[in-house]
């Protein structure tokens, strides 16, 4: 992974905040979620995206600079008709920290296409929600600018015409395919999708257990009341927290070369999770 680590990268809970109430954007920010994710498309209909998008613009230069980095954007798909009115409108925003959440990815070349117009130091997160998109799992986290992948579980449904059972063992093919493409391309670990139920704390620690066993790091959240189970599910033991620290500094003693401890080798890749283990910790 070439770009440096952001919020983006490790956070554990992103919490969805509709554009049309930015009232909600600094209390967003304000509480446990380690990022949020203020929405231009599912949450605001056709005739509401431009006055969205409006509010949007208002109150972004109110951000501080680390509320930024631990914001981002879902834009519109690529092919609506306000996808490109997005782009325009977060492409300085993206150069000052804002990640760029890209839903419906599945073709590759679209997504470069979109990274190319937000400028060489925008970071985006891959939503991938489709077959065609599981297919281009590989293909999209490969990209330089995706930081990470992020598994749009309920529409992926929908598009196989697939009824899940509570505990979704229909879609652990996918589960493990995001997470896969995520380790081959050296990325953090990928983000689950939401759960639907924000009266059900017994559904939401069930359904982030599940996403932590299958390798995911940070979950979607459509409710304040859903982050600090979410953070809690997906934190990091304190032996784990032990372990990184010592990674760390061992690290700096040995100039980035491999070295072992415990008995294990330490590269570049352990360093990485090294790092956002600590990273997870300083929240």
């Amino acid at each position: 992974m070439s770009t440096p680590l952001t919020p983006v990268h490790h956070a554990r809970s992103l919490l969805f905040v509709p554009a049309t109430r930015p009232e909600r954007f600094a209390k967003a920010l304000d509480s446990a979620a380690d990022c949020i994710i203020i929405d231009l498309e599912d949450a605001v209909g056709a005739d509401g995206k431009d006055s969205a998008r409006a509010q949007l613009a208002r109150c972004l230069p109110l951000l501080t600079s680390e509320q930024r980095s631990r914001t981002a954007v879902r834009v519109n798909a690529v092919g609506t008709p306000w996808h490109e009115p997005d782009i325009a409108l977060l492409r300085g925003w993206a150069k000052q920290g804002v990640t760029v959440m890209l839903p419906k990815s599945e073709d590759a070349s679209a997504l470069r296409g979109v990274a190319e117009q937000l400028g060489a130091e925008a970071h985006l997160v891959a939503l991938i929600e489709s077959l065609a998109g599981l297919d281009s799992a590989d293909a999209l986290a490969s990209d330089p600018q995706v930081v990470r992948l992020a598994f749009g579980h309920l529409d992926f449904q929908l598009d196989l015409g697939m009824r899940a059972s509570p505990d979704e063992p229909e879609l652990a093919l996918a589960r493990n395919a995001l997470v896969a493409a995520s380790r081959r391309a050296r990325l953090p670990a990928p983000i689950d999708g939401v759960t639907t139920r924000t009266d059900d704390i017994e559904r939401l620690m069930a359904d982030t257990r599940r996403a932590r066993a299958f390798g995911f790091g940070g979950k979607l959240c459509i409710h304040p009341a859903q982050v600090v189970g979410v953070n809690e599910a997906m934190g990091y033991s304190q032996d784990e927290q032990t372990w990184a620290q010592r990674v760390i500094e061992e690290a700096a003693k040995h100039g980035g070369a491999a070295f072992s401890l415990d008995g294990r080798m330490v590269d570049l890749p352990v360093i990485r999770a090294a790092e956002t283990i600590v990273a997870s910790m300083q929240k």
